[in-house]
């Protein structure tokens, strides 16, 4: 009797355990299961995009130190393509063949963290995207026809440009601050030397949109603090760019703590077109190639406002007249009036000099201050079509809405889970278009099928179009997104084939000009690609064969003739370690020294045909 009554209570325990762990406790849903699935149903369909359609915006998201550019389509947030910028990637080849090994110069990493994409009017143009290398000081363009990269400039006297890039209002220049004070030169300094010898400096390039090729114009001297997410201005502060510092103090060590002793940091402004012209009149000093201007020596281009300390990032306001800064460690997002920086300007209310740099009174220059109450650490704002703002707050985990105008706080939606920064639908441009903003989190926490110790980063996608915000869904990230912009996808006009240029050096365009040239111990392959086979040499007995001696130099210079969409050939050579793509119309060159005698097989890497089995050849090497 006692066993069955044991029984009975265990099972009306277990049933309670049940309840209590699968019960419904969300708030406002109250346990409404008919409710919750209503409201998951409604997300579902406010992502879902049917077969045969397209979603409506390109998400451009930094890959962080994968040195890769990730694109996700929205509101689906399915990943479209990793476009390869400062990393080798075997899948395509990038950094395999000649042109992308040359432009990677030796280097088999990247840390990209902030993307720009190319304006004009202040508006994304659809035409380019910018990237930063914190890692190893470099600046990418990737070409949206193509979705390739198309240029990469090493960068002089930095100290990785983690505060760019971000274009001016029409791509004059895009700019890089670096994170890290240096000795200019490069030249050895002691820490004990750091406040004289070491330099912060912004690096302003330009880069030629025909040619696809960047130069630097010139480049700003700054004292020695750490420079953050900066920002250009916009419509009548178009000649500005605004940049949060921190490191103040002058740390060299244990920076948590001592780079944190002020109350306040800075905002630097700085007016690019006064400096952009003491370089065109030779101005300044060269150092290592680059034209090196310091602000202090131009009247009136550099002005320092107080704020509060250790800011992240700096935003302007699409209408040009505010830029927002978020103070980490103090919980206060302020608002700061370009038309008073300039009043104050004019005025002379200058409060001291820091390091040569006239400090504007900040009374002078703040509209407001926003405290929402409980949010903390506040780290990046972005925009909608209404007046509204947008922060991320990395510590509470969540996003707050606020109206930068009144500096009321509209509404607050968590994130899953701690969020570094936030991209929102045209968020950086004058026209913002209020409909989407996904959260960039560093923390994923247990949201999807574990891989380990190592979680996925996450992104939350919310629906902004109304007053209040609707989390919408969440999705996992390679790691490691720092940030992205969202662009209309109807301004991206990439090109399906590479048009025929029968002119394009080293490209051939018919099986019957396929041929081999050998100059001293280099050997030149003209070759093409089709469906569903490769010609080397029309004329030889096997046109599919190559046959070169032990140390030649050989170049394999082959060109797609498939004019057909989505047709790519790859080419692998077996027991060489190398691979690289052809695309349709497109000419590549792959460059090796055959350092290894025998036979090696030759094959397609990219299945391109029924018959793609078959579409192979072979290297001979001889002794």
């Amino acid at each position: 009797m006692k066993k069955w009554i044991y029984s009975i209570v265990g099972i009306l325990f277990g049933l309670l355990v049940s309840i209590l762990l699968f019960a419904d406790l969300t708030p406002g849903n109250k346990g409404n299961n008919e409710e919750s699935s209503s409201a998951n149903k409604s997300n579902a369909e406010k992502v879902y995009v049917p077969y045969g359609k397209k979603d409506d915006y390109y998400m451009f998201a930094s890959g962080g130190h994968s040195g890769q550019l990730f694109v996700y389509g929205l509101p689906s947030m399915r990943k479209i393509r990793t476009v390869p910028v400062f990393t080798p990637d075997p899948a395509t080849g990038y950094g395999f063949d000649k042109d992308t090994k040359k432009m990677l110069g030796g280097y088999t990493w990247g840390d990209f963290h902030h993307p720009a994409n190319s304006e004009t009017k202040g508006d994304y143009d659809g035409k380019f995207l910018f990237a930063n290398d914190v890692g190893n000081n470099r600046v990418a363009a990737v070409d949206l026809k193509t979705f390739h990269t198309a240029d990469i400039m090493k960068l002089p006297n930095m100290g990785g440009p983690h505060a760019g890039v971000f274009v001016t209002e029409n791509t004059e220049y895009i700019a890089l601050p670096t994170r890290f004070a240096r000795p200019i030169g490069d030249k050895y300094a002691s820490l004990d030397k750091y406040k004289e010898e070491y330099k912060g400096v912004v690096s302003m390039a330009k880069f030629d949109q025909k040619k696809k090729k960047f130069s630097l114009d010139y480049q700003m001297v700054l004292p020695p603090w750490s420079y953050d997410l900066s920002d250009a201005g916009k419509k009548s502060s178009s000649d500005w760019i605004v940049m949060t510092t921190y490191n103040t103090e002058f740390a060299t060590t244990n920076l948590e703590i001592n780079a944190s002793q002020k109350d306040r940091d800075y905002v630097v402004m700085i007016n690019w077109k006064k400096l952009a012209q003491a370089a065109k009149e030779g101005k300044g000093t060269v150092v290592n190639g680059a034209r090196m201007i310091d602000p202090r020596d131009v009247k009136g281009s550099i002005y320092a406002i107080p704020v509060a300390k250790s800011p992240h990032g700096v935003d302007v306001t699409p209408d040009g007249k505010y830029f927002v800064a978020a103070g980490k460690l103090a919980p206060i997002m302020t608002v700061f009036s370009f038309e008073k920086a300039f009043h104050a300007m004019e005025k002379n209310d200058v409060i001291k000099e820091e390091f040569g740099i006239p400090v504007l009174k900040y009374e002078s220059v703040m509209e407001r201050e926003v405290d929402p109450p409980g949010a903390l650490g506040p780290l990046h704002t972005q925009f909608d079509d209404k007046g509204n703002a947008y922060n991320t707050m990395f510590i509470s985990s969540e996003i707050v809405k606020w109206n930068y105008k009144t500096g009321k706080v509209i509404d607050r939606t968590p994130t899953y889970y701690s969020p570094g920064h936030a991209s929102a639908a045209e968020g950086d441009t004058v026209k913002p278009d209020g409909k989407w903003i996904v959260a960039l989190n560093k923390l994923a926490k247990d949201n999807f099928l574990s891989v380990g110790p190592s979680h996925p980063e996450s992104m939350d996608l919310i629906d902004i179009s109304g007053n209040k915000m609707k989390h919408v869904m969440t999705a996992p990230v390679d790691p490691e997104p720092h940030y992205a912009q969202i662009v209309k996808a109807d301004k991206i006009k990439p090109i399906n084939v590479y048009e025929k240029d029968e002119k394009r050096p080293f490209s051939i365009w018919s099986k019957k000009d396929a041929h081999i040239e050998r100059k001293g111990n280099e050997v030149h392959v003209y070759g093409i690609a089709m469906r569903s086979k490769y010609v080397f040499d029309a004329k030889a007995k096997r046109p599919d064969e190559v046959t070169v001696n032990k140390g030649d130099k050989v170049f394999f210079h082959i060109t797609n003739i498939d004019l057909d969409e989505d047709i790519t050939h790859g080419f692998g050579i077996n027991d060489y370690d190398l691979n690289f793509e052809v695309q349709p119309g497109q000419t590549n060159t792959l460059e090796f020294v055959a350092d290894k005698e025998g036979t090696f097989p030759i094959y397609c890497t990219n299945f391109c045909s029924a018959l793609h089995q078959e579409m192979s050849g072979y290297l001979l090497v001889k002794p």
